[in-house]
């Protein structure tokens, strides 16, 4: 059974935390068993996942949003003390990865969005865009019937532009603000997690198709990939609980 600390130690090497200049704590949060016999992984560490991971029996947590972000309220009282409570009264570790899970060109988030919307040629664009094309071009609808069915959410379309859709660039989570680089790259779309009120008009007036497809719709995956890697490194029973969310 490998230890808490070889495994921090592995995913260390993978995603080089200290690479970035993050909103929170890359790494292990809160400290639990020393052996990791079952990892269980998810999106965020809301009380939904670590009540389902105590139900799980989980030596391990690990997540994409975990806590400490910058900016919040530091006083351990009402919903940050009853999620931690609940990993410290049953000895789990949680461990959490945001910018450099992001990132990652293997196991990152939007590397794989690429695998589960089949885009062609994944690549970084600039930072953490990345950018590829489709197999066959699609009208602007027929893509975001396209996206809700790979994504099993329908997202939101607004904008124009192109009349197919052939190339497109995204980033995960909450990255609407990059769509005027994608503007700049001369893309027929953009995607990413979340919209703000300005993107509608940035779409409309400059003509790029926007797809917001969920924050945690489009971030589920990279951690479903790496708790698989430290499953087949380690021989740690790894399940992934998706609590959903619909923003």
């Amino acid at each position: 059974m490998p230890s808490r600390a070889e495994l921090i130690r592995k995913l260390e090497e993978w995603l080089t935390p200290e690479n970035f200049q993050d909103y929170c704590p890359n790494g292990l949060q809160v400290e639990g068993k020393d052996e990791v016999r079952t990892l269980v992984t998810g999106v965020t560490a809301s009380q939904a996942l670590l009540d389902a991971a105590v139900e799980a029996g989980a030596d391990m947590v690990l997540v994409h949003h975990g806590y400490f972000w910058k900016g919040e309220p530091q006083a351990v009282v009402g919903m940050k003390k009853k999620r931690i409570g609940t990993l410290l009264a049953n000895n789990i570790s949680l461990v959490a990865y945001h910018l450099p899970l992001d990132d990652h060109p293997e196991f990152g988030n939007n590397r794989q969005l690429a695998e589960v919307l089949g885009i062609r040629n994944p690549r970084p664009l600039a930072g953490l865009l990345w950018e590829g094309e489709l197999d066959e071009p699609m009208t602007p609808d027929a893509f975001s019937a396209y996206l809700g069915d790979r994504l099993n959410r329908q997202p939101l379309h607004v904008g124009a532009g192109a009349e197919e859709i052939r190339r497109v660039a995204w980033c995960t989570g909450a990255a609407q603000g990059y769509i005027t680089m994608a503007l700049e790259a001369g893309v027929d779309a953009y995607i990413s997690g979340e919209a703000s009120e300005p993107t509608t008009h940035t779409a409309r007036e400059c003509g790029i198709h926007y797809y917001g497809a969920g924050h945690h719709a489009t971030e589920r995956y990279g951690v479903q990939a790496l708790g698989e890697a430290l499953a087949k490194e380690f021989g740690v029973e790894h399940r992934f609980i998706d609590c959903d969310n619909p923003v």
